[in-house]
């Protein structure tokens, strides 16, 4: 079926966004900054329209069982929507990726050559149940130029009705095209399919969620995909490790905030420095509240501390908990340590512990994730904690961007030649 005799409601949404696209993108920062900053004072006002709409969601979610811990990111108060409301002020202050001089030279023929950024054009969003995604992305998209499309999960719809209602009439009183930012029609599976094979019409598509969403949007997506990855992490123990700080970066990358991508999943502890390391940390993850799914030697050291430690099965190396949970083993080197982490890895976030040199760059150079720490947590895989100022997420793959994706991710660019009436011979 040709474009033009597509007249869906999702395709019909995705050809106003391209136009409102095309109108925003020679737009100065100074219009999309008074867009910015309309849409948080509009938020500000109307919080008492937007937590009512809330509320309908929340008490949907509840009735059917949701888990407290999805309620509680489903549900939107008057201080919630302030601190949102102040993200989107802190983004009008970020520095503006559109224009950006990525590289330029003058040629040997005279010909002035520049790589200057671009917005991407129309932005699909698809994410779970965070209504404050729909403000977060939408504040990035128009920061960089770009119209956005968001389609969230239906236990979230009528809250993403009322945003997207206030964000479009801010962005309409600023002079903006109101349809670069618009809400995907629909709440079945099937307008997130028509959104997946507008290709033409949206530029690209980022899915936000658990693995099962992202493997569709992946798999199934004739648009462009930027994948945000789950993040099965990996905290490795070196033989040098010094125990306390060892101690103190496990429990912060499992337990500081379970349940987000960048929490970590897995710890790996050399042979060498296990029998001191083990009963510390058991210690210290049973305080947290962590459950230990270990190998053999976890669970004899669990039985030795009186600690219950449940014996992991192949399932848990590839889990990713998003709980307190956490999969543990002791691995004879680092090399085997590093090789436990290229089969089971997701690629997001691999944490070592050494005060070996040496040995930290080893395993920086043979692990192949988005983020590498060394002596640090898992948890500082983040744009604001990269000093970003904010992400639209996280991507674990290689083209285009990869890891935290700030305002420079959401662009693409263009050579510009500049000549004095240059002919080719």
């Amino acid at each position: 079926m040709s474009r033009a005799s597509q007249t869906s409601p999702v395709i019909e949404t995705a050809r106003r966004a391209k136009e409102a696209a095309t109108a925003l993108a020679p737009l100065p920062r100074t219009a999309r900054d008074g867009a910015l900053l309309a849409i948080a004072d509009a938020l500000t006002a109307r919080t008492d329209e937007i937590v009512a709409a809330n509320a309908a969601d929340v008490e949907k979610a509840r009735a059917a069982g949701t888990p407290d811990a999805i309620v509680d990111r489903l549900t939107l108060t008057p201080e919630r929507i302030a601190a949102i409301a102040s993200d989107v002020r802190d983004v009008v202050a970020l520095p503006d990726p559109v224009g950006e001089v990525v590289r330029g030279s003058t040629l040997p023929n005279g010909l002035e050559l520049r790589q200057v950024r671009v917005p991407l054009g129309v932005v699909g969003i698809v994410y779970e149940a965070r209504p404050n995604v729909t403000v977060d992305a939408a504040a990035l998209c128009l920061k960089s130029g770009n119209a956005v499309l968001l389609r969230g999960s239906s236990s979230a719809y009528s809250s993403n009705t009322a945003l997207v209602a206030v964000v479009r009439d801010a962005v309409a009183s600023a002079g903006l095209p109101a349809d670069a930012v618009q809400l995907v029609p629909g709440e079945s599976r099937d307008s997130v399919k028509e959104l997946m094979r507008a290709r033409g019409l949206v530029d690209v598509l980022i899915p936000r969620g658990g693995a099962s969403l992202i493997k569709a949007v992946v798999e199934e997506s004739t648009v462009p995909v930027i994948e945000t990855g789950t993040g099965n992490c990996h905290v490795y123990v070196d033989e040098r490790a010094d125990l306390d700080m060892a101690v103190d970066i496990l429990v912060n990358s499992k337990a500081q905030r379970p349940s987000v991508c960048n929490a970590a999943e897995t710890v790996l502890v050399h042979e060498g420095i296990a029998a001191a390391f083990l009963p510390r940390a058991l210690a210290a993850l049973e305080k947290a509240g962590v459950t230990v799914h270990g190998d053999e030697a976890w669970v004899e050291a669990g039985e030795a501390e009186g600690v219950k430690v449940v014996p992991a099965v192949e399932e848990d190396w590839e889990t990713e908990y998003l709980s307190y949970d956490i999969a543990a083993a002791v691995v004879p080197s680092l090399d085997a340590a590093v090789e436990h982490i290229r089969r089971w890895t997701s690629g997001h976030t691999e944490a070592i512990v050494t005060a070996d040199t040496a040995a930290a760059r080893r395993f920086v150079s043979l692990v192949d994730s988005t983020a590498v720490m060394v002596n640090a947590s898992t948890r500082f895989t983040d744009g604001g904690q990269f000093g970003f100022g904010a992400e639209i997420g996280i991507s674990t793959q290689k083209l285009h961007a990869r890891g935290p994706m700030g305002l420079p991710e959401l662009t693409s660019t263009k050579y510009v030649v500049t000549g004095d009436g240059h002919v080719r011979g």
